[in-house]
């Protein structure tokens, strides 16, 4: 099958595109937490039946667990423009709530879908998903408020921004007067039935980088994420290479110097030029911010052997090897929607050729196609396909020197929904703690060991700790031991405290163990309180 097999291709317009973007994300508590409540559990007496748990906790594995929220045409949030601000608030509280349940620790969430915004700016107008129309006041920033519930479910945000769509003809009487399109129409380019920033132009590039650039100025973002949207991809029939109109553009190229050559060679330099930009630039303001690129999952037909399907390198202008080859990336989440059973677009055999191409160790973490899952077609996938792909990559991280350890699921709705039961799945697959990986190449010192001070009241265990010398925390491991065995949560760092228990002697903690994570993930020396003695101590990490 040479057609593009992604929800993506299959509606090219904005306002139908029930998978234009790439990706999603889901749930966490409904408040920012200050004392998680244990899993309430029945007294039980000690015996034969009821084995003692173990003196250490369960390791934490290094696992990326991200869902990608798709806000364009409200694919996943909110399910529809100009929902009351409490119920938008609810949705995405439930989202994350949902992410959290599940076992992920990372959300995608798409805060500019095409020259728009997601958040308060001064620089675009707002999406028409939120309020019903681009520019109106949505009464609340949800990206705000993403950031600060994510963070209080042990979640990352991560901030994806298209860079070049710009909607459709269609939007186009509709579009507010800030709306680039409109405001420098010289810029804009109609294409393949889409409007289109041309990525030609200096000035795109220098609007969209100040956009971005914005956003890690005023919001605490954990990464920045762009998808697979540079040149439009080719529509039925269309000619390839496509017939982008840039004329005007490259003769500006030509007259400021530039050497000539072929027009998709030259449209190529743009994409890499920019994504090369993007990396300098954001680590150059915020250097543990984490870059991640999605591409389509196929680099060119024919690699590896075996492979056929869309020409990204020729078809849309994605040299995407190449930023992988580069390092021009932190994560790299290839767009692998397929089955692991196809012959054409093997899931396995492009995973592993991905993993052969990543020279400098970047972390690969593939997209998986959960929007397949039980979605009424002949080719649905069901929930096992998912869990077999995430069983492959385990196994990969193991078999090859920077593997990947971990993946991203597209979409949110159909997790959140459970539908084909994949919510269920995907909960049994996440079970235990996991911490996002650690990025040695951006930070590899560990933070100094926190203090921890316990306190016993008759109804309660407190838990209460302070960061070591050095850099503060961005986030906190906290474990404890009850009865029934180990209990754990990933803290954001801005807390200092936790109630552990309630009046029931079964649920009083004995151990307690707290550690410190900075924004790398980088992982200090527990402190252990243990109530036999009552004092804490340090020791080493028994976490990777």
């Amino acid at each position: 099958m040479s057609a593009v097999p992604r929800v993506f291709m299959r509606v090219l317009s904005l306002a139908s595109c029930a998978g234009l973007a790439v990706a999603c994300s889901g749930g966490g508590p409904t408040s920012p937490v200050k004392a998680p409540s244990p899993t309430p559990t029945t007294p039980t007496t000690p015996g034969p039946s009821t084995p003692a748990p173990s003196a250490d906790p369960p390791v934490a594995v290094r696992e990326f667990r991200g869902i990608w929220v798709a806000t364009v045409a409200n694919i996943d949030f909110p399910t529809a423009a100009g929902l009351p601000v409490a119920t938008q608030r609810a949705e995405l509280r439930a989202l994350l709530d949902r992410a959290q349940a599940i076992g992920m620790n990372a959300v995608i969430l798409q805060v500019r879908a095409a020259g728009d915004a997601l958040y308060t700016s001064s620089i675009e107008p707002s999406m028409k998903s939120l309020a019903g129309q681009q520019g109106s006041d949505p009464g609340w920033d949800p990206l705000s408020e993403a950031v600060t519930e994510a963070h209080a479910r042990g979640l990352e945000l991560h901030a994806w921004f298209n860079p070049f769509r710009a909607g459709n003809p269609s939007d186009s009487l509709a579009l507010a007067p800030s709306h680039l399109f409109r405001a420098r129409r010289d810029l804009g380019r109609v294409a393949q039935g889409q409007l289109w920033f041309d990525p030609g132009e200096p000035e795109v590039q220098d609007h969209v980088m100040r956009v971005i650039q914005d956003v890690l100025a005023r919001y605490d973002v954990d990464g920045v994420h762009l998808d697979d949207y540079f040149y439009p991809y080719p529509t039925s029939g269309a000619a390839i290479p496509i017939q982008f109109p840039d004329d005007a553009s490259y003769a500006k190229y030509l007259q400021a110097g530039g050497v000539a050559m072929d027009r998709a060679d030259w449209r190529r330099q743009n994409v890499n030029r920019f994504v090369e930009r993007l990396y300098r630039d954001v680590k150059a303001t915020k250097p543990l911010v984490k870059v991640g690129l999605s591409p389509f999952g196929i680099w060119r037909p024919g690699t590896p052997a075996g492979i056929v399907g869309l020409d990204a390198w020729r078809d849309i202008f994605a040299d995407s090897r190449l930023w992988l080859e580069q390092g021009w990336v932190d994560y790299f989440a290839p767009q692998l929607y397929w089955s692991i059973a196809s012959s054409g677009q093997s899931f396995p055999s492009l995973f592993n050729w991905w993993l052969s191409v990543n020279a400098r160790q970047r972390h690969v973490w593939p997209g998986l196609a959960a929007y397949r899952v039980a979605d009424g077609t002949s080719s649905a996938f069901t929930a096992r396909e998912i869990t077999q792909q995430i069983d492959l990559i385990r196994a990969g991280a193991g078999a090859q020197a920077g593997g990947a350890r971990g993946a991203l699921f597209y979409n949110t709705t159909t997790i959140r929904n459970n539908r084909g039961n994949l919510a269920d799945s995907l909960t049994a697959r996440f079970a235990g703690p996991s911490l996002v990986p650690t990025t040695p190449w951006l930070d590899a010192v560990a933070p100094a060991t926190p203090s921890l001070t316990v306190t016993t009241q008759p109804t309660l265990v407190r838990a209460t700790w302070a960061s070591g010398a050095g850099e503060s925390p961005s986030w906190w491991l906290l474990r404890w031991r009850v009865r029934a065995g180990w209990r754990h949560r990933v803290l954001w760092g801005t807390e200092r405290s936790a109630d552990l228990s309630g009046a029931d002697a079964s649920d009083r903690p004995d151990v307690v163990m707290v550690a410190a994570l900075d924004r790398a993930m980088n992982l200090s020396a527990d402190v252990r309180w243990n109530a036999a003695s009552g004092v804490a101590t340090g020791q080493l990490a028994r976490s990777p």
